[in-house]
């Protein structure tokens, strides 16, 4: 009987000793509470953010609602640590037990609040972008991705400090260990400055044409903190240094105002004066008369008698379309052509191409020919 109560003691010693000294029925009331709130998990993000909704309903701007998007996941996350933390309150932890369960907690707090600022980055971009007037596409890029550095490093370091890892002397040594990187580094730090200086002075944009002599020529795709992205027209992508784009002059088509046209028509010699006259003067009402063209008042446009040249009489076209879209000035320059060949053949001339006259004369001192064969003789009797 004795050895019974002995086992039974035993039992209880272990029952209430548990885990680092704690009940071990207190460890299984904790983790149902914490299992409780996992459940409720859903339930109550549910509840939050269709509350939220209902009062960005009532505002016009749409970012409000962008925000509430990006925030459901740390929404969602913050009943995983109120059960936590309602877990270890009720088992009163105490000594290094209870240090660590305070910095679990806190670090789980500092973590979903970092998380949710780290989600508001993009709809603040996106809602800086829409402001326009002095952030571009690129330059709310740029901010985006040095916003959510700046929060990963804050955050981490807040984590730290709980932790009881000071932060100071890590910088200090970072600091010392940049600045030997930095003497090998100096191509790296001349493609940021010049990619800020990029962003800032609006030379391009995503999207443009643009053209570097010597360097790239195609679509900007992507300017990053070191490279710029530019996919050339046979499709193939090429990661272009920043200082490249920034040193060297570059062409950016997709700032153009209009498109040109510049032609030299050459016309036969025997074309008249009268046919010149008609050919020029129609080929001019044309250009001027369509929508397509830009007017004089706008740009240059002429349509002139230009030279005389080794085969032909050229005719000078200078004028601009109002499209800059290279299939829509396609288009447009094959109907011009079209029309420009009516007109000529219409005016009863044609065009010139490359020609050499040759003239032969006989001069006085030409030999005579000698004959491939004798004429026949008759015999004499």
């Amino acid at each position: 009987m004795q050895n019974l109560r002995d086992f039974w003691a035993l039992v209880v010693s272990v029952w209430k000793d548990g885990v680092l000294g704690i009940d071990v029925g207190n460890i299984i009331t904790a983790l149902g509470i914490f299992l409780g709130f996992l459940i409720i998990r859903r339930i109550f993000s549910w509840l939050v953010i269709r509350q939220i909704r209902h009062w960005t309903r009532k505002s016009r701007n749409k970012i409000d609602d962008h925000i509430i998007d990006v925030l459901e996941h740390p929404i969602r996350f913050i009943p995983v640590v109120m059960g936590l933390f309602f877990a270890t309150e009720y088992l009163d932890l105490e000594g290094l037990a209870a240090t660590i369960a305070e910095n679990i907690n806190r670090s789980l707090i500092a973590f979903v609040i970092f998380w949710g600022f780290f989600n508001i980055v993009r709809p603040v971009g996106d809602l800086l972008e829409v402001g326009g007037q002095f952030v571009t596409e690129a330059m709310a890029q740029w901010i985006r991705k040095a916003a959510n550095i700046g929060i990963i490093l804050i955050g981490a370091a807040t984590i730290l400090e709980i932790w009881g890892i000071q932060v100071g002397p890590i910088i200090a040594g970072l600091g010392l260990f940049g600045v030997a990187v930095a003497l090998g580094a100096q191509d790296l730090f001349k493609n940021l400055i010049a990619g800020i200086f990029i962003i800032s002075e609006r030379r391009f944009h995503p999207g443009d044409w643009i053209f570097a002599d010597g360097v790239v020529e195609g679509t900007v795709e992507q300017i990053g903190f070191r490279t710029t992205r530019v996919r050339r027209f046979d499709k193939a992508p090429v990661y272009v240094p920043n200082s490249k784009l920034s040193d060297n002059a570059v062409t950016n088509f997709s700032e153009m105002t209009h498109r040109r046209i510049k032609w030299i028509i050459g016309v036969e010699y025997r074309t008249s004066l009268e046919q010149l006259r008609q050919v020029r003067q129609e080929i001019e009402d044309y250009v001027l008369n369509s929508d397509a063209f830009a007017r004089p008042e706008e740009v240059s446009t002429f349509v002139r008698i230009d030279s005389f040249n080794d085969s032909s009489i050229d005719i000078l076209l200078y004028c601009f379309t109002r499209t800059t879209v290279w299939g829509e000035w396609l288009e447009i320059k094959e109907q011009l052509a079209m029309k420009i060949k009516d007109i000529v053949e219409g005016a009863g001339t044609g065009f010139a191409f490359p020609s050499r006259s040759l003239y032969l004369e006989t001069l006085p001192d030409a030999p005579e020919i000698f004959p491939l064969q004798a004429p026949a003789q008759k015999d004499d009797i």
